[in-house]
C-alpha cells in the first residue's frame, strides 16, 4: 500500500483514561470517585470488575511511558483524576496526586512524546457528588477552580488541554439510562447536567485565557446518522437522533444555541435556559476533539422514547466485539460535516479504535489482524478528509493498552499493548 502524507506536524498518538488504566484509586491520600463507588455496587460492572488495580499504572508509568517510546508515538492523551489532586473536590492539594502527575508529564518530554490532557474523564470526586455533583449550579465553578490548580502546576509543558470527555456520555449513560456512574435514571436530571457541563467547559477556557499560553478544547463523541431508508420516517429518526448525540453539545457551544428538537424531545423536562448562559457556553474554543467508532443507522421505532428510534446494523457488515458496526467513511462524513456546519474548526481525532477478542500471545505478541485492518482503513478516511480541506491536526488512538472498559469490566480489550 502506497504510505499516505498527512501534514507536517501532524500529532500520532495514543490515549487513556485515568480510571481505566491507574489503579491504587485511594494511593497516597487521594479521595474516593464516583467510579470508586459504582464498580463496588453489585451488579454494575461485568463480572464484578473494579478499577482497583487495572493496569497498575499510577506504578508502572515510566514503563509505560517506554512503551509508547517504542512504540513511537509523538504524542499521549491522558486524564487526570480531580480527587488525586483534589480528595474533597475542592480546598486542600494532595501534594503527593498533583507529583504524580508532574512526574507523569516531565518522564514524557524525556522520552520527546508530547502531552495531552483531558482535566475530566468521568470520575468526578465523589465528595462532590455528595454536594449535588453537575446537577449542582456551583458545578461549573468547582471544575473552573480545579482546573485552574492544573493550568498552574503543568501549562508550562502542556501544550493542549481537553477540557471535559464525552459529556453526552456522562449526561445521557450517566444520569439518564444509569448504564454508567453515577448510575441514575432521572429525565428531569439529564439537561441540567448537561447545561452544567457545557458551562464548566466555558468556565475552564475562561480560566486558561487568563494564564494559559497554548491551546484548550472539548472532546464529543460523534457518529453520523444514516437513515435505514429512504422512507420519510427513517430520515425523521435520523435527525432526531443527529440532534440527540450530534449537535446537542457542539450547537451551543460553537453557535450559541441548542437544538430546537431536544425541547421537543424532552418536553416538560427541558429547562428554560437563561441567555446570558448560552452567552457564556459559546466560547473561542481553540479545537474539537472527535472521538469515532462507527455510524448510526436509525430506523423509526415509535413507542420508543424519548427518540421514538433506534439503531441497526446491516446483517452483512463487519462487527468489533462491542458489537459496532466497522463502518471507515462515517469518519470522513463527520469530519466534513463539522467542517461545513461550524466553519472548519481545528479538529483532532482524540479517540479511534476497536476492541477484538484476541488470540492468545505468541513469543510475547498478539496476531492482531482486524486491529491493524481496522486502524488502517480509518487513518485512510482521515487522509480523505484532510483532502477535503478539513483541518485535522492529529490522531490518537482508543487505546494505548487493554484496560478497563467501564461497564463491560475486563471483558473487552481496546488496546495497541494486550
Amino acid at each position: 500500500m502506497t504510505a499516505l502524507p498527512f501534514p507536517h506536524g501532524f500529532l500520532w498518538g495514543a490515549a487513556t483514561s485515568a480510571y481505566q488504566i491507574e489503579g491504587d484509586p485511594l494511593a497516597d491520600g487521594a479521595g474516593p470517585s464516583i467510579w470508586h463507588r459504582f464498580v463496588h455496587q453489585p451488579g454494575r460492572i461485568a463480572n464484578g470488575d473494579t478499577g482497583d488495580l487495572a493496569c497498575d499504572h499510577y506504578h508502572r508509568f515510566a514503563d509505560d511511558v517506554a512503551l509508547m517510546a517504542d512504540l513511537g508515538l509523538g504524542a499521549y492523551r491522558f486524564s487526570i483524576a480531580w480527587s488525586r489532586v483534589l480528595p474533597e473536590g475542592r480546598g486542600a492539594v494532595n501534594a503527593k496526586g498533583l507529583d504524580f502527575y508532574r512526574r507523569l508529564t516531565d518522564t514524557l518530554l524525556e522520552h520527546g512524546i508530547q502531552p495531552m490532557i483531558t482535566l475530566y474523564h468521568w470520575d468526578l470526586p465523589a465528595a462532590l457528588h455528595d454536594r449535588g455533583g453537575w446537577l449542582n449550579p456551583d458545578s461549573p465553578r468547582w471544575f473552573a477552580d480545579y482546573a485552574r490548580l492544573l493550568f498552574d502546576a503543568l501549562d508550562d509543558r502542556v501544550p493542549l488541554w481537553v477540557t471535559l470527555n464525552e459529556p453526552w456520555v456522562v449526561s445521557v449513560l450517566g444520569y439518564l439510562e444509569g448504564e454508567l456512574a453515577p448510575g441514575h435514571q432521572d429525565w428531569f436530571e439529564t439537561p441540567r447536567v448537561a447545561h452544567h457541563l457545557l458551562l464548566a467547559h466555558a468556565e475552564a477556557v475562561a480560566a486558561y485565557r487568563a494564564s494559559g499560553r497554548h491551546r484548550i478544547g472539548l472532546a464529543v463523541n460523534l457518529e453520523p446518522q444514516h437513515p435505514a431508508s429512504s422512507a420519510p420516517e427513517d430520515q425523521a429518526a435520523a435527525a432526531r437522533r443527529d440532534a440527540f448525540i450530534n449537535r446537542w453539545f457542539l450547537d451551543p457551544l460553537l453557535l450559541g444555541v441548542y437544538p430546537s428538537e431536544l425541547e421537543s424531545l424532552f418536553g416538560p423536562a427541558w429547562p428554560d435556559f437563561a441567555d446570558t448562559d448560552l452567552k457564556r457556553i459559546q466560547c473561542a474554543t481553540d479545537f474539537i476533539g472527535v472521538n469515532y467508532y462507527s455510524r448510526g443507522l436509525v430506523r423509526a421505532a415509535p413507542g420508543n422514547p424519548p427518540l421514538n428510534a433506534i439503531r441497526v446494523s446491516p446483517t452483512d457488515a463487519p462487527r468489533t466485539a462491542m458489537d459496532w458496526e466497522v463502518y471507515p467513511q462515517g469518519l470522513t462524513d463527520i469530519l466534513l460535516w463539522l467542517k461545513d456546519r461550524y466553519g472548519s474548526p481545528s479538529l483532532y481525532i482524540t479517540e479511534n479504535g476497536a476492541a477484538f477478542d484476541d488470540p492468545p500471545p505468541c513469543h510475547g505478541e498478539v496476531s492482531d489482524p482486524e486491529r491493524v485492518d481496522y486502524l488502517r482503513a480509518h487513518l485512510c478516511a482521515a487522509h480523505a478528509a484532510i483532502e477535503q480541506g478539513v483541518d485535522l491536526r492529529g490522531y490518537f488512538a482508543w487505546s494505548l493498552l487493554d484496560n478497563f472498559e467501564w461497564a463491560q469490566g475486563y471483558a473487552k480489550r481496546f488496546g495497541l499493548v494486550q
